[in-house]
């Protein structure tokens, strides 16, 4: 991909007045709509986009159980 045309899908968190928790969970938001506006553009469907992020965030949610 080009890098020019993938800096339009970085969105970034504003830091200020957020403690860390609020931080992480807004970079975390931010990063899933950029991907979701990303996959819509390249011709995915909606219930497509669903399925394939549900099942990464249900992978590194298990893998993560699995380490502790």
């Amino acid at each position: 991909m080009d890098k020019k045309k993938s800096e339009i899908f970085i969105t970034e968190f504003p830091k200020e007045g957020f403690g860390i928790i609020d931080q992480l969970q807004g970079r975390v938001q931010f990063a899933i709509l950029d991907q979701i506006k990303f996959m819509k553009i390249s011709g995915m469907k909606d219930k497509e986009i669903s399925e394939i992020i549900l099942a990464n965030v249900q992978k590194i949610i298990e893998n993560y159980q699995s380490q502790n």
